[in-house]
């Protein structure tokens, strides 16, 4: 035991209290067997109790600090203990370990003894690589590992295991052209139905899935295949069951002493921030699956909580969870700088991702959930009256630079009512469908990275259950396949054409072109790599057609169309703009005179550089020849 590393948990200043706490495997007294350490600074007395002593429990010894240890020769792998925790007053309560790594599946409770530290890594090229992705495109598949895909077998049975997941998610992913996975939060939790955001076991990979070592080539697998994993973390609040960390020791170790400062509004309770070891308790918890499991991301969830008391601009400053905030994020940069950290935070705090040493709270990234409520709120309302609401379109691009933003659909927007993303959408089912392609063309040709909750590109209209598996069975119908398909092409143009990701974050690759339209609901921008790639975009949002729509481009030449929403093979009407656009001069700037169908979006891209007509060439100047490309429509309707 190291007792410096103790007193720098205690004190707040800890990464790594895991490799103190909990079971370890040591050798001692010339024994080999394992040593147990918890904090139970309330206890009368602590015994520990499990299957290598038939339960009966062996009494720890306390130090000064609070901390109580023992090391018990002769344990093996998967012995199950607990804590039997007397409080001041004598009451006797069996606890599991807060740093256990592996629970048994519930409604059991015990902790299991585990090692954690042979699993063969084969990933030493991707972690080596791997970064920010500022300048990356950066496509994340949010998934319930749960319910994504469910076996046809008893309750308990019916859970696909890490690395069954490995080998039936890893290969949708890459096939949909998604860059990384983030799972709902896979700590482990009692309850089916929190999905997994009300834990007990900030150190526990949940059983349900599987072991440690299960859910560690899940990992390896998805590095393999170039895909990367971000863990979904909760960092605000903690379950109320009795057995876990709800007051520990009879006291209030990771929680309020104060009864109105203890309970959040979801039933959970609160972690106390203005206590040292809670931040350590956490902070060792976000490296602990950073370096264990290698995990390419920390999605916090709820910052907002962490910011404001309750959640609430209106309330006061949460100084002591703005204080572990920036705590914890500098010094995780600092030990993992290659490692996304991302705020899913609704308020409108300053500097969320600015670094710690300039005053930021110091994440990489924020979900832009004004966005996706203003996107969301445009298109709920009918065509006749969106004029009315033009600005909720034009807004985002007013703040995007303020902070890093990441575009969210996530599960939040498809449960409790909500409704799923295309039926958010006015119009009847067909309009819906419309409306739904240019949704997703607006949002992957908007600036930011992307996040998608798995089903929506299923067009899926029945809400995210957690006890059932995606509606897989719509891609029967043709409405739904033919979105599928465009979905996979959308992705994969993000992924081929740099003016989409490249200097996401810098203003001068976003350029509108038409933002003040809004009788005819219609937007047009460029993107750009600022190095040679531009793309040029219309977005309809009516449900009227435009047959000679100006769209302005910087050049003369010969454009092509990339991707246009109203094809054929998309579940479109096919009015489209085919061929070679040449670009045309008009009130001193040059457009394209192409056609926008009602609903309908499209990209374009210009393919040949060629001498305007107004001025001969220069000796030995020739216009460049290029093959043009097909648009991905194309390519998809040539394979079927």
């Amino acid at each position: 035991m190291d007792i410096n590393r103790i007193d720098a948990y205690l004190q707040g200043a800890s990464l790594d209290g895991y490799q103190e706490f909990g079971a370890h495997f040591s050798h001692e007294y010339d024994q080999d067997g394992a040593r147990f350490t918890v904090y139970a600074p309330n206890a009368s007395r602590v015994m520990l109790i499990g299957s290598f002593n038939g339960w009966t429990g062996y009494d720890m010894e306390r130090l000064p600090s609070g901390v109580w240890t023992i090391f018990v020769q002769g344990v093996q792998e998967m012995d199950m203990y607990k804590y039997r925790i007397f409080t001041a007053s004598g009451e006797a309560y069996d606890r599991a370990d807060p740093f256990a790594f592996y629970s048994e599946l519930r409604p059991n409770t015990a902790s299991y003894v585990y090692n954690l530290n042979d699993f063969p890594w084969t990933d030493g090229n991707w972690m080596r690589t791997r970064n920010k992705n500022y300048n990356r495109p950066l496509s994340i598949y949010e998934a319930h590992a749960g319910s994504w895909k469910i076996k046809d077998r008893p309750e308990d049975e019916r859970f696909y295991q890490y690395d069954e997941l490995a080998e039936l998610l890893i290969p949708y992913v890459k096939e949909m052209g998604y860059t990384h996975i983030e799972l709902l939060p896979l700590t482990e939790h009692p309850f089916d139905g929190s999905w997994g955001y009300q834990v007990t076991g900030y150190f526990s990979a949940t059983s349900r899935y599987g072991n440690p070592k299960q859910l560690m080539h899940f990992v390896n697998r998805c590095h393999e295949q170039g895909i990367g994993v971000i863990m979904d973390f909760v960092p605000t609040h903690f379950v109320s069951d009795f057995y876990a960390l709800h007051q520990f020791d009879g006291g209030f170790v990771y929680e309020s002493e104060y009864e109105d400062q203890r309970y959040s509004e979801w039933g959970t309770v609160l972690f106390d921030f203005s206590k040292p070891h809670v931040i350590s308790f956490l902070r060792s918890a976000v490296d602990f699956w950073l370096t264990y499991y290698h995990f390419d991301g920390v999605r916090y969830d709820a910052v907002a909580n962490l910011i404001y008391r309750n959640g609430n601009t209106n309330d006061a400053v949460n100084e002591s969870g703005i204080w572990f905030l920036k705590t914890c994020n500098y010094a995780i940069q600092k030990r993992h700088p290659n490692v996304m950290l991302i705020a899913e935070d609704s308020s409108n705090y300053l500097k969320v991702t600015a670094p710690v040493e300039y005053g930021g709270l110091g994440f990489d990234y924020k979900w832009d959930l004004g966005w996706m409520n203003d996107t969301l709120d445009y298109l709920s309302v009918p065509p006749a009256q969106r004029p009315g609401v033009h600005t909720k379109i034009s807004f985002s691009m007013s703040y995007f630079y303020n902070d890093i933003y990441l575009l969210p659909f996530s599960h939040d927007e498809v449960v409790h009512g909500k409704k799923t993303i295309i039926d958010k959408i006015a119009g009847n089912y067909e309009e819906k469908f419309h409306q739904l392609r240019t949704l997703y063309l607006y949002m992957f040709t908007h600036p930011g990275k992307k996040l998608n909750f798995m089903g929506n590109e299923l067009a899926e209209f029945k809400e995210w259950d957690e006890k059932k598996q995606l509606g897989w069975n719509l891609l029967t119908y043709p409405a739904h396949d033919a979105f599928w398909n465009y979905f996979r092409v959308l992705q994969h143009l993000y992924l081929e054409e740099s003016a989409l990701y490249q200097e996401d974050y810098n203003a001068q690759s976003f350029q509108w072109l038409d933002v003040n339209d809004a009788s005819r609901c219609v937007f047009a921008y460029k993107r750009s790599d600022l190095a040679k790639e531009e793309l040029y975009i219309a977005i309809n949002f009516s449900n009227r057609m435009y047959m000679h729509y100006p769209l302005m481009v910087d050049h003369y030449g010969v454009y092509a169309e990339m991707l246009n929403t109203d094809a054929l093979p998309f579940g479109g009407k096919g009015k489209t703009n085919e061929g070679e656009l040449r670009a045309q001069m008009r009130g001193g700037k040059y457009c394209l005179d192409i056609t926008l169908a009602p609903f309908a979006s499209c990209i374009f891209k210009r393919i040949a550089t060629t001498v305007p007509p107004t001025r001969a060439a220069r000796p030995g100047e020739r216009p460049a020849k290029k093959v043009p490309k097909k648009s991905p429509a194309e390519e998809l309707e040539k394979t079927e």
